[in-house]
């Protein structure tokens, strides 16, 4: 199976919602008649604010004519330090091939073209979070564990 993967645009943006929508459905585990109209509205207004900044490349992975696929890398700076003197750094997020394609090489596809992006702008640095089904691609193409990460999520108290 030939696999394309095309970059997405802001003329894309409802297929865009549309995918984005039903990764998040999967990965959280929301149930399909929960109520998700405010994140709805504001994953798309970060589309149109971080797609035309280049600050978020998406793109579409096709068998043929249907998409069976997408991915996203968000761009961003972090403060330079001696492992990233310039601060440039990129989180690949949304990658998802759909059930029937899975472990046929898309996802592998997708991640690639991915980081291909982020290093043709010079960035080195690049993180992911994943799920279990995905750990032994990242580290298949090189990704490694990092430890020493922690988070606070809003609503957490603290003193």
């Amino acid at each position: 199976m030939e696999t394309r993967i095309r970059r997405a645009g802001l003329t894309d943006i409802d297929l865009l919602m549309k995918w984005r929508m039903t990764v998040l459905h999967e990965v959280f585990s929301i149930p399909s008649d929960e109520p998700m109209e405010k994140l709805e509205c504001e994953n798309r207004l970060y589309y149109q604010t971080a797609l035309p900044a280049e600050g978020h490349i998406a793109c579409f992975a096709y068998a043929g004519d249907k998409i069976i696929g997408c991915g996203v890398v968000c761009l961003y700076r972090e403060m330079p330090s001696p492992d990233n003197p310039d601060g440039g750094c990129a989180y690949l997020m949304n990658i998802y091939t759909t059930p029937e394609f899975r472990g046929q090489g898309v996802g592998r596809k997708i991640v690639s073209w991915l980081i291909g992006q982020a290093r043709d702008k010079g960035i080195a640095k690049i993180y992911l979070e994943t799920s279990e089904c995905g750990r032994s691609l990242y580290q298949e193409m090189g990704f490694t564990n990092m430890c020493g990460y922690m988070q606070i999520k809003a609503g957490t108290p603290w003193s």
